[in-house]
């Protein structure tokens, strides 16, 4: 009788372990935090036991889901067959706009949510869930999710290890400075007539896009690149590209132009992008 009084006294003053995280990520359930949500497109591969994995993390354009990151025809997918995460965040419904989902980028315009504070609780909670390595993440976007990137990387540097932006840039008024340097690849298309690269007025003139070129000039500044001219060229069959590499900073700023329009990202971006971004992790010993 002793002993199973013993027995029983010992059970009740074990830990009770936390139940195990509902999965989440795929199109049906998003993951939550608590200021939103997010997808995640996962490799076929799990990382070895406590390892790491780098990541992506993705807003989209407006009207926009998170979820398209799932998708296999996605030019992100190729992230994801080279063993990155691929993390889609989800825009809030704005009221009244005819696109519906988008984000608070303008730091003049109304404001739904802190999109940094939230772009920090998805790479938090993904760090948990997903095991990704939170030094080794390129934060992206398209169009006014590319905007975000721009305004993100302006306020917080270090949210992640470099930044690809796709088809959108700060508006006017651009910013004056930012907090930091920073690794940044621009993607342009050349025909952009949505975000033109030398911006353009809306709404008859109440909001006005930015210039690209000038967005640039504002990076060379902060990263201490003391030179107008670019320092490298490339061009291939899809991208003319111009860097800046020769900068105090150390950080890289490159502008890949394509011959398309606003909505046809070159299947061939991934592939570019995951290049220029391993490159940056090996130049500063980050790999």
């Amino acid at each position: 009788m002793k002993q199973r009084l013993a027995a029983l006294l010992a059970a009740a003053i074990l830990p009770i372990s936390a139940p195990a995280a509902e999965p989440c990520g795929d199109a049906a359930n998003a993951c939550a935090t608590p200021l939103g949500s997010y997808h995640a497109a996962l490799p076929a591969e799990a990382p070895a036991p406590g390892g790491t994995r780098p990541a992506v993390l993705f807003f989209h354009g407006a009207g926009g889901l998170g979820s398209s990151v799932l998708e296999t025809s996605s030019y992100l997918r190729p992230f994801v067959e080279a063993g990155y995460v691929v993390l889609g965040a989800n825009g809030l419904m704005r009221p009244g706009n005819a696109f519906g989902t988008g984000w608070s980028f303008r730091p003049e315009g109304p404001r739904q949510r802190d999109e940094l504070a939230f772009a920090h609780e998805v790479l938090d909670d993904a760090a948990k869930r997903f095991s990704i390595d939170r030094k080794r993440v390129l934060v992206s976007g398209f169009s006014i999710g590319a905007s975000l990137v721009w305004y993100l990387a302006c306020k917080d540097p270090g949210l992640g290890a470099a930044y690809a932006p796709i088809a959108g840039g700060f508006w006017r008024p651009h910013p004056t400075v930012c907090a930091g340097p920073v690794d940044l690849l621009q993607t342009h298309g050349w025909r952009d007539r949505t975000v033109p690269l030398e911006g353009r007025p809306l709404r008859g003139g109440e909001l006005e896009q930015g210039d690209i070129f000038e967005g640039l000039q504002l990076w060379r500044r902060v990263d201490g690149c003391n030179g107008l001219r670019p320092d490298s060229f490339e061009t291939d069959a899809v991208f003319w590209r111009r860097s800046w590499s020769a900068c105090n900073s150390r950080r890289e700023l490159s502008l890949a132009l394509h011959p398309s329009d606003h909505d046809d990202v070159p299947k061939e971006w991934a592939g570019m992008a995951l290049r220029w971004f391993q490159a940056r992790l090996n130049a500063r010993g980050t790999n």
